[in-house]
C-alpha cells in the first residue's frame, strides 16, 4: 500500500517557486495583442486633445507607461511639459473611452508555456498581480480577452505613475498589504526596464526573452531568473 512521504523525503520545492507573490508585465510577457485597439486609441487622443500629428512609433515603446509615451511623442511635436500636463488627464480619459468602444476589435495571443505557467502558480495558492505600463482600463481589457482574468487578483497601472519602478513599487505595497510585510514577491518581465524595475524596488525578477529583446541582453542585467520561454522553469 503506498503512503505518503514524510516532510523530509519530498523533493524541494525549485527555487523559484519560494515567492509568495508573483507579478507580472502584460504585453510580451504574458501576450500580445493585435487589433490595433491601443494604438489607434493613442493616435486619436493625440491628434483630438493635443493637436499632435506625430506617431507614437517615434518613440521607444517597450518597456516605457501610457504616460510615457504619450509625453515623448508629444515633445517630438514641440509640446512643452506644462502644456503636457495640462491636458494630460483629457488626453487618458480619451484613451480609455476610445479603447472601450472599440474593445471588439482586440485579439489576443498567450506567450509560450503562460497558460500552464499561470495556472500552476495559481493552483499552487500564489497571489497573482499585474505591474504594466498599461493605463488600467486596457490593461485588464487585454487580460479578459486573453482569458486569464480568473487567475489575477489585482494590479498596478500607469493611470497615475508615468516611471515604471513606480508602477512596481505600486504592485509591491499591494502584494504586502495582501499577504504580509514580510511576503516574498518576485516581478515577472520581458524587458531591461522590468529587470530594473524590480531591482530597484529590492525584488528578485524573471526575464522572459519573449518579447523584442534577447535572452542575452536580458542576462546582462543579471536577473534572478532569465528564460527563453516559461516552459523552461516548468520543466526544472
Amino acid at each position: 500500500m503506498e503512503t505518503n512521504p514524510s516532510p523530509a523525503s519530498r523533493e524541494p520545492s525549485p527555487a523559484w517557486l519560494n515567492y509568495d507573490a508573483y507579478i507580472f508585465d502584460i504585453d510580451g510577457t504574458l501576450l500580445t495583442s493585435a487589433g490595433l485597439v491601443h494604438y489607434n486609441a493613442f493616435k486619436a487622443a493625440l491628434r483630438e486633445i493635443y493637436g499632435c500629428e506625430r506617431d507614437i512609433t517615434e518613440v521607444p515603446l517597450h518597456g516605457n507607461t501610457d504616460i510615457g509615451i504619450l509625453r515623448a511623442t508629444t515633445r517630438l511635436a514641440g509640446l512643452g511639459d506644462g502644456d503636457f500636463a495640462v491636458k494630460l488627464q483629457a488626453a487618458l480619459a480619451f484613451i480609455r473611452n476610445h479603447a472601450h468602444q472599440n474593445r471588439s476589435r482586440l485579439t489576443t495571443s498567450l506567450c509560450p508555456a503562460i497558460p500552464d505557467f499561470v495556472k500552476h502558480l495559481h493552483a499552487g495558492g500564489k497571489l497573482l498581480g499585474l505591474a504594466t505600463g498599461n493605463l488600467e482600463t486596457i490593461g485588464w481589457m487585454k487580460i479578459e480577452t486573453a482569458g486569464l482574468r480568473p487567475y489575477f487578483s489585482f494590479g498596478a497601472f500607469s493611470d497615475h505613475h508615468e516611471k515604471r519602478s513606480d508602477i512596481f513599487a505600486s504592485a509591491l505595497t499591494e502584494a504586502r498589504r495582501r499577504l504580509g510585510n514580510g511576503a516574498r514577491v518576485c516581478f515577472l518581465g520581458d524587458t531591461p526596464a522590468d529587470v530594473e524595475a524590480a531591482h530597484i524596488n529590492g525584488c528578485a525578477v524573471i526575464a522572459i526573452a519573449t518579447g523584442i529583446h534577447t535572452y542575452e541582453q536580458l542576462q546582462a542585467l543579471s536577473p534572478e531568473y532569465c528564460l527563453r520561454g516559461c516552459n523552461e522553469l516548468l520543466a526544472s
